[in-house]
């Protein structure tokens, strides 16, 4: 039988729409449809908790991963994961695990930091984290 985090990977591999994927023992998966930390913002706002779910993800640097630890996710996959995400995940007690480690997460243009990791290089509490990516999100949509 597949782990929760092994049922997690395979559907996200199995479907490129999804951006991120969390499963919680047999019955419970929950999907995640949009670009880098739109999900998981969404899971926020609806008040879903991961407690006890195993999440794989296609990118996570530190944004990503404050907000999973916010979730209380116990286990996240990266297809690409940056140093800082890992450190973040690793901190707050989760498992962490990846295809790619990269020092940094890049923007789009592949130009310099990603927008979201730059919004919290200084934050460190995924409460005063979520405030920060919002606005980060907010300014990207804006551009």
């Amino acid at each position: 039988m597949m782990s929760d985090i092994e049922r997690a990977k395979a559907l996200l591999q199995s479907d490129p729409a999804l951006g991120c994927v969390a499963c919680r023992s047999d019955a419970e998966t929950l999907t995640g449809t949009g670009r880098g930390v739109r999900p998981l913002l969404q899971w926020l706002a609806s008040g879903q908790s991961l407690a006890g779910y195993s999440a794989a993800d296609r990118v996570v640097g530190k944004g990503a991963a404050l907000l999973y630890a916010k979730l209380g996710a116990k286990a996240v996959y990266a297809e690409t994961m940056s140093e800082a995400g890992l450190a973040t995940l690793q901190g707050n007690g989760i498992e962490a695990s990846y295809g790619t480690l990269v020092p940094m997460i890049l923007n789009r243009t592949g130009t310099g930091m990603c927008p979201i990791e730059q919004s919290v290089t200084t934050i460190s509490d995924p409460v005063v984290a979520e405030p920060a990516i919002r606005a980060a999100v907010v300014k990207l949509m804006q551009s």
